[in-house]
């Protein structure tokens, strides 16, 4: 088939899209596909006429992910027409030639629905949850009323805007978070009041709305789904601090263990609630959900993670692996479910 990975972007997560567009590219190629890989924002200025046809290493635009999320004003000046428009050159006429757009998008308009309901009025088709999903799952305080109305445990919260004071305080520890990121990007645990000061400052940084929520104390689980089936469970420990950008993206970071030691009944109870989440917030395809258990063992859903990362240490191909699938193979798999 005639494949786009559609990676990139001017989100906080830029690297970690072109990492997992990388990946993903090169999976579908030794799988026979005539794949491109597209940077979503940059675009391509090249002749589009017969470009999937092309014996083309489309791969070089794909690097490692950095310790740090990259500065997007960099990237909006690399473009020639000035950066208008999320869009680049010539995009969305390639996305239109193909039979199928494989989403590598990470965070901000690539994940919370726009660019999927975009795809939808142009009758394009693409991997992942579709624009309602997407929105639901992308921000975490309409995620939290989801949960709550449907019996979910998660932290409790509060969420502020930019400039509004907080009418109640959550108790150190707390977690404070952009609204609409992810990969941890923005993430921050407070434990004083000069440290919330700064989280907050920090999570402003990348949404002009903020979640305050409950710290959960205790261990970190993931649990993907594909195709409304949850994979192994999984856990993560990082070496030091918590599980964030730096720990999820640079290898060594944290140590990871799938399947996760955990009871058969507890497995179980992860493996439905993760499955259930997939299914109240109205998710497609392929997804990821994380949680914590605190020390009574009760499991907190933190999460939904609409387009999972794809790089070479990620969860979901780790988990994909412990359940006999290969990373070409959970490409296939995910590539099979978009185009039913």
């Amino acid at each position: 088939m005639k494949i786009v990975v559609l990676a990139g972007g001017i989100s906080a997560e830029r690297d970690v899209s072109l990492s997992t567009g990388g990946m993903i590219y090169r999976a579908l190629k030794s799988k026979g596909h005539q794949a491109v890989l597209l940077d979503v924002y940059l675009g391509y200025e090249g002749e589009t006429r017969n470009i999937f046809e092309r014996d083309e290493d489309w791969s070089a635009q794909a690097g490692d992910v950095g310790e740090k999320a990259p500065d997007t004003d960099q990237i909006r000046k690399r473009r020639k027409d000035g950066g208008k428009g999320f869009f680049g050159p010539n995009v969305l006429e390639i996305c239109r030639e193909a039979d199928c757009v494989f989403l590598a998008l990470h965070g901000g308009s690539g994940e919370d629905g726009r660019l999927q309901a975009c795809f939808e009025l142009l009758g394009i088709r693409y991997t992942g949850a579709d624009h309602v999903g997407s929105a639901l799952a992308m921000d975490k305080g309409i995620t939290k009323d989801i949960f709550k109305a449907c019996g979910i445990l998660s932290p409790a919260g509060i969420r502020i805007k930019r400039g509004e004071t907080e009418r109640e305080r959550i108790p150190f520890p707390c977690v404070v978070k952009a609204c609409c990121s992810g990969s941890s990007v923005g993430v921050c645990i407070a434990g004083n009041e000069e440290e919330y000061i700064a989280a907050k400052r920090e999570a402003f940084r990348y949404d002009d709305e903020v979640i305050i929520e409950q710290y959960i104390s205790g261990r970190e689980f993931s649990v993907g789904v594909l195709d409304g089936h949850a994979l192994p469970v999984i856990e993560m420990a990082p070496l030091e601090g918590f599980y964030d950008y730096k720990n999820k993206y640079q290898a060594g970071g944290a140590v990871e263990t799938c399947p996760a030691l955990i009871s058969p009944e507890q497995t179980g109870k992860l493996q439905a609630l993760a499955e259930r989440v997939f299914q109240v917030l109205r998710l497609k395809n392929y997804a990821r959900m994380d949680f914590r258990m605190n020390e009574a063992g009760d499991f907190f859903c933190l999460e939904a993670n609409t387009l999972p990362g794809m790089t070479p240490i990620s969860l979901l191909p780790q988990e994909a692996a412990a359940a006999g699938m290969d990373f070409p193979d959970l490409c296939e798999r995910i590539l099979e479910c978009a185009m039913r």
